[in-house]
C-alpha cells in the first residue's frame, strides 16, 4: 500500500469506505467532516492506495500543540488483517512526531473490542479518562 495525501477527488470513495467500515453516524455528515478537515492541517489527512490505485484505507489526524488526535482510521473490510492499518498508523504517528507532537489520542466506541485490541497491539493503552462532547454546529 502506498500512502498519499487526500485529494478532493477521493471524497465519495472515502465516504463509501467509512460507511463500509461503520464509521459514519447520522449526526456527523462525513462530507462536512472532510470539508472542515481540508481547512486545517490537510496534510494530516491521508489515504492508502493499492497497486491499482484503488483507495483502501484512510486516516485523519490533527495536532493542537498539546496532543495529537486521530480519526477516521479505516481499512477496507476485505483487506483487514494484512498490516495495512499498522502501516497507516505508523505514517500518522510519523507525521505527528514531525510536528513535535508528544502523544496521540483517539476514541474507540464502547464495545468495539476488536478495534481496541488492534490499538493495544500497536502499543496504545486506555487512559484513565473518558470522552465528553458537545455539538456546536449541527450537521
Amino acid at each position: 500500500m502506498q500512502i498519499r495525501p487526500f485529494d478532493e477527488a477521493d471524497t465519495e470513495t472515502v465516504v463509501a469506505l467509512w460507511e463500509r467500515c461503520g464509521l459514519t453516524r447520522p449526526w456527523n455528515d462525513p462530507r462536512r467532516d472532510i470539508e472542515r478537515k481540508l481547512t486545517v492541517q490537510r496534510e494530516l489527512f491521508v489515504v492508502g492506495v493499492d497497486d491499482e490505485e484503488a483507495l483502501v484505507a484512510t486516516a485523519m489526524a490533527g495536532y493542537d500543540g498539546h496532543r495529537g488526535w486521530v480519526y477516521y482510521v479505516a481499512v477496507d473490510p476485505d483487506r483487514q488483517g494484512r498490516g495495512l492499518g499498522r502501516q497507516l498508523m505508523a505514517e500518522v504517528e510519523r507525521l505527528l512526531v514531525a510536528m513535535g507532537c508528544p502523544k496521540a489520542n483517539f476514541q474507540v466506541r464502547t464495545g468495539n473490542e476488536r478495534v481496541r485490541a488492534f490499538y493495544e497491539h500497536l502499543g496504545y493503552s486506555v487512559d484513565d479518562a473518558f470522552g465528553m462532547g458537545k455539538r456546536l454546529i449541527a450537521d
